[in-house]
């Protein structure tokens, strides 16, 4: 990893660290060669890492997280989780077998790495321990579902797991009616591999009833030795996580880690732009001020209340026209026809007016008027929904921000009928998200029954990249991927791309 200078450390401080950090205290350099294609991740790595190769490996896991979680807020099963996720996993976090790759070196490397920086970022709050542990091991018992049937047995005898003991034939047939009941095919019970462990480790066997519990012991089919093994893991990294959370104070003597790790971590809450793909405008599309009206059939739900609301004020206040007008340069309107946009828009002053108090700020968003470094870099970018979600909440007669987090039931309901949502069950299921503050996964389902039946023909057709499969959290992407689908016919000799 990224070597702290320790020689700013006070000796006698060094001397005094509490045992429980030792393996924080002093790193020594350790190969490691990853045998086995699945990983525990119980010892930390020890070699040099470049700062972009740090930050680059923990954003790819990190989009692999956020789709995982995304998949368990939409209640897909595993097989449909595991269908969904491989283009995602394939392009950013792949994993071959031993013999299936000459890359096995390096994405074994990246995995390990990837995953122990995350579990800096995330160690810091309880929260945030929890929900790494959750995706982490749905990502694991994944990889344990795909993976090599002997490549897995080597590697589960690697972990000499002394509480998994087998049962002797002489217990088998002893119990061999009660083990018969757990055994849904009735197979030979004497002919099945079976372990006994205490019955506290698999506790998602003993409540679904999949095992015999006797005297504090449960009587585990080899069938189910995945859910055991699974359950290790997230014990395991459940107990790491707190060890972290203790070490983290150190990390504050290497300033250069600290806002990478804080940047990941914020962004747990909803994955940033930077993570996404571009946002540019689509092909075919016209993008001029006269054709605003009727592109904003395509607008997520925060851009259609400003569209709406300009539409009935003739106005909009400074954040609300700072927001709408990031997301409009980002669909590819240029500064002229934005220009004339809010000229029409802004219909009850006069054009003195509009010259002298909004015109230069315009201007200043697209990087035509303002500082040196706000023109070199083409002005601001369009706001991802995390910076519409957590900045600048709105006020009295303001129209920015999240209408999922923002409103109230009842305008929250009358914004989305207005779009175009009429299902009950879809309308509950909005609200439901937005009590649980999946307010990234209500404008998501929004998103897909607006757009359901081009969805399918997409996915039919095989022109759906593996872009368009992921979890929306831009309101840009929003705009570009409902304009694609609705214009598949247009756009039929074009695959969709991110």
């Amino acid at each position: 990893m990224l070597r702290h200078n320790h020689d700013r450390i006070d000796p006698k401080r060094r001397n005094v660290v509490d045992h429980r950090r030792k393996q924080f205290a002093t790193p020594q350099y350790k190969s490691v060669d990853y045998p086995y294609r699945l990983n525990f991740y119980a010892d930390a790595p020890t070699a040099d890492i470049t700062l972009e190769q740090f930050e680059q490996w923990a954003i790819d896991r990190l989009r692999v997280l956020a789709e995982l979680e995304a998949c368990s807020f939409r209640n897909k099963s595993p097989a449909e989780t595991a269908t969904h996720m491989k283009s995602i996993i394939d392009k950013y976090l792949p994993l071959d077998s031993n013999t299936s790759s000459s890359k096995i070196a390096l994405q074994r490397q990246k995995d390990h790495y990837s995953h122990f920086i995350l579990r800096l970022a995330f160690s810091s709050t309880e929260d945030l321990r929890r929900r790494f542990t959750r995706v982490e091991t749905m990502l694991f018992r994944m990889r344990l579902a795909s993976d090599d049937q002997n490549e897995r047995n080597s590697f589960i005898n690697s972990l000499n797991l002394d509480w998994c003991n087998s049962v002797s034939d002489e217990e088998k047939a002893e119990l061999a009616s009660e083990l018969a009941d757990v055994s849904p095919r009735r197979t030979n019970i004497e002919e099945e591999t079976w372990f006994k462990v205490d019955w506290e480790r698999v506790p998602d066997l003993v409540e679904s009833r999949r095992v015999f519990v006797k005297r504090g012991m449960a009587y585990v089919p080899g069938r189910e030795q995945s859910s055991m093994i699974t359950v290790e893991f997230q014990a395991r990294l459940e107990k790491q996580l707190e060890l972290t959370a203790r070490a983290l104070p150190r990390l504050d003597e290497d300033d250069r880690l600290t806002p990478i790790l804080n940047h990941l971590s914020k962004n747990f809450i909803t994955p940033d732009s930077a993570y996404m793909s571009g946002t540019s405008a689509p092909d075919g599309a016209q993008i001029s001020a006269a054709n605003i009206d009727n592109l904003s059939q395509h607008f997520p739900a925060c851009m259609s209340h400003l569209h709406r609301s300009l539409r009935r004020d003739a106005h909009l206040k400074h954040f609300g026209r700072l927001q709408y007008t990031l997301f409009l340069k980002g669909i590819g309107l240029s500064l002229e026809e934005c220009l004339m946009f809010w000229r029409q828009g802004f219909h009850k002053i006069t054009e003195e007016q509009f010259n002298k108090e909004y015109r230069y700020n315009v201007r200043h968003v697209y990087g035509d008027v303002g500082g040196d470094a706000n023109r070199r870099g083409g002005g601001y970018s369009p706001y991802s929904c995390q910076k519409i979600l957590t900045e600048h909440p709105p006020g009295p007669g303001e129209a920015h921000g999240c209408p999922y987090r923002h409103f109230s039931k009842d305008n929250l309901e009358a914004l989305v009928q207005a779009m175009g949502v009429s299902d009950s069950s879809v309308l509950k299921g909005i609200q439901e998200d937005k009590a649980k503050n999946q307010h990234h996964m209500a404008c998501n389902r929004v998103f897909e029954h607006l757009h359901q039946n081009e969805i399918k023909r997409a996915k039919a057709e095989e022109i759906l990249s593996s872009n368009q499969l992921v979890t929306i959290v831009h309101p840009n992407e929003y705009f570009k991927r409902s304009y694609l689908l609705k214009n598949l016919d247009s756009a039929a000799d074009v695959k969709m791309e991110g």
